[in-house]
Parts: C-alpha cells; sequence; structure tokens
C-alpha cells in the first residue's frame, strides 16, 4: 500500500499553517492554532478520525480567530486531497452519528471531486471560550473548497454550544475515517461509474 501521507504549507499576510496528515494513522496529534477550543475540535478529528495530525498555524489572532481557522480548514483540505492521491480503493463515502450528553450531530462525507457544504446547527451560544461558533461554518467551508468533497452536517439536537460543536466534530471524524478507508475489494479501482473522481 502507497504511503497516504501529506504535508501542506500555506502562508499569507494573514497566517502562516503548515498541515501534515496520515490517512493510516493511529490518531495522534500536535495541534497548535492558539484557539484553545479550536485545538480541542482538531484533535477530535485525529482522535476519532485515526488520523495523524500535525498543525501549527500562526495568525492575526489579534484581530480574531477568522483567518486562522478558515486557513486551517483550507490547509487541511488541501492536505487530505494531496493524501488520498487517485482515490483508487477509497470507499468514497462516509456517515455518522455522534451523541455528546444531549446533543446529537450527522454528518455524511462524499469524495465526490465536487464541492458543496450543506450545514445546519443551530448554536444556542455565540462563542465558547474564545472560540465565535459562526466559524465552525468558515473551516468546514475552507475543507470543502479543497479536499473537493460534498460534505452534509446536521446537528440534530442539543442545548450546550460546547456539546453542539464536539459532537459535529466528532461525527466529521468518523464519516472521514469510513470514507478515506481502503477497501479490498476494489483496490485498483475508482469508486465511480465515470473513472474518475
Amino acid at each position: 500500500m502507497n504511503s497516504r501521507i501529506a504535508s501542506v504549507e500555506r502562508i499569507t499576510n494573514e497566517t502562516a499553517i503548515t498541515v501534515t496528515v496520515n490517512l493510516d494513522g493511529t490518531g495522534k496529534a500536535n495541534i497548535q492554532t492558539g484557539i484553545g477550543f479550536f485545538n480541542h475540535m482538531l484533535d477530535q478529528i485525529a482522535r476519532h478520525g485515526l488520523i495523524d495530525l500535525d498543525i501549527v498555524a500562526k495568525g492575526d489572532l489579534h484581530i480574531d480567530g477568522h483567518h486562522t481557522v478558515e486557513d486551517v480548514g483550507i490547509t487541511l483540505g488541501q492536505a487530505v486531497l494531496k493524501a488520498v492521491g487517485d482515490k483508487k480503493g477509497l470507499r468514497r463515502f462516509g456517515h455518522a452519528y455522534v451523541p455528546l450528553d444531549e446533543a446529537l450531530s450527522r454528518v455524511v462525507v462524499d469524495f465526490s471531486g465536487r464541492p458543496g457544504l450543506m450545514m445546519d446547527i443551530p448554536f444556542t451560544a455565540g462563542q465558547i471560550g474564545a472560540f465565535d461558533t459562526q466559524l465552525t461554518h468558515e473551516f468546514f467551508q475552507g475543507f470543502v473548497n479543497h479536499a473537493l468533497v460534498s460534505l452534509h452536517i446536521d446537528n440534530l439536537k442539543g442545548s450546550n454550544a460546547h456539546h453542539q460543536a464536539e459532537s459535529v466534530f466528532k461525527a466529521f471524524a468518523r464519516a472521514l475515517r469510513a470514507a478515506v478507508e481502503l477497501d479490498s475489494r476494489q483496490l485498483d479501482q475508482i469508486p465511480s461509474t465515470k473513472g474518475s473522481l
């Protein structure tokens, strides 16, 4: 099996970000974004997705977290796309329902080659620590645009914003894990009737 490890560096006037992913990892994470709650959510992706993640981001946090969160999503998306390669043998689709106490979220992903984000999270608070809950959308939009996936995210229940967000990120991790898994029955095939993704 070819190595499914990729590194991407993104440097702009607003952020400097390096991301390394190993799709066949064990859930190890080194996350440094300067935003505590966001670090916690990215750690969920690694742990529950069984993806090794190394993310170091320096951004203009003296303004707010927007550029950092969005650009981490972009860079992570680029790294995941690079790591999946030609998509031969990919299961392609993944879905998960994950509860956290009163919160319940559903995430479905398709490595279709066509970016699209459909997201419904009725957050009950605007902030979780220093994290603006609106930035959840910016993170996933950045990821989708650059990983070239269709992503459906629905928080079905929840009254605590921390629980809502964490159930979403855990469900995303589990769905991503399922989608990037290799299918031993079609290792030499691209999972599409078109023959390409």
